[in-house]
């Protein structure tokens, strides 16, 4: 499930970032209206966690432009708490507003709120809201995922890293794309954490099923696909 955060408060922006991540979901941020206004429109994005005050172009003029082409769920950020504020963000086309500060557990409950509102909230949801790749299975609003028919008890980073894989079936990943993706982090040498999770996703995922679809490609990278097909 990826996420755009238009935000210019570069703290602000790392900390949702992070938090959002650490969830599971894929996040990508953009500093300005301009840039925010761009991602909104050409990326594909399940939710946008879109600032008010903003440099170029203010939140307001994002929403505008993506409520024209896209329906999807907004949740405004801003630090006005006057109710003719709130009244004009939902007005203007905002699914949810939060005032700041804020706890970041209540951003999760309502990124999660708007997200579950199920495959009529937004085109992209509806398209993306179910993947196969043979019998695996998965509901990336729920955030479940099952093998055969029996559900696979995931953590948080191995279902992102999951959904990573089935949304690129048939593409080999390299470690780097995945450690960008996954962990919004570059890729360093030294570190195992992809191949760690790798191994444990097929611990849960294809050791115990037939047939084996997560697949190593040696010096490549790894491929999710049914090569029985």
């Amino acid at each position: 499930m990826r996420v755009l955060v238009i935000e210019d408060e570069s703290k602000l922006a790392d900390y949702v970032r992070r938090g959002l991540s650490e969830a599971g979901y894929t996040v990508d941020v953009a500093r300005d209206g301009i840039e925010g206004r761009y991602l909104a429109l050409e990326g594909d994005y399940q939710l946008l966690v879109l600032d008010i005050m903003l440099p170029g172009i203010d939140g307001f003029g994002v929403l505008s432009a993506l409520r024209e082409k896209r329906n999807t769920p907004v949740l405004m950020l801003t630090a006005r708490d006057r109710v003719e504020d709130r009244v004009q963000g939902l007005q203007a086309g905002a699914d949810d507003y939060l005032v700041k500060p804020f706890a970041f557990s209540e951003l999760l409950a309502r990124v999660a709120a708007l997200l579950r509102r199920g495959p009529a909230a937004t085109e992209a949801t509806a398209a993306h809201a179910r993947m196969t790749v043979s019998d695996l299975e998965m509901d990336l609003i729920s955030r479940k995922a099952w093998r055969a028919g029996q559900r696979l008890d995931l953590t948080a980073k191995e279902f992102a890293l999951l959904a990573l894989l089935a949304r690129r079936k048939g593409q080999i990943l390299s470690r780097t794309t995945i450690a960008e993706q996954v962990w919004d982090m570059n890729f360093d040498s030294d570190t195992n954490v992809v191949e760690v999770a790798v191994r444990r996703l097929r611990s849960k995922m294809d050791d115990p099923f037939k047939p084996k679809l997560l697949h190593n490609v040696r010096g490549m990278g790894y491929v999710l696909e049914d090569r029985t097909a």
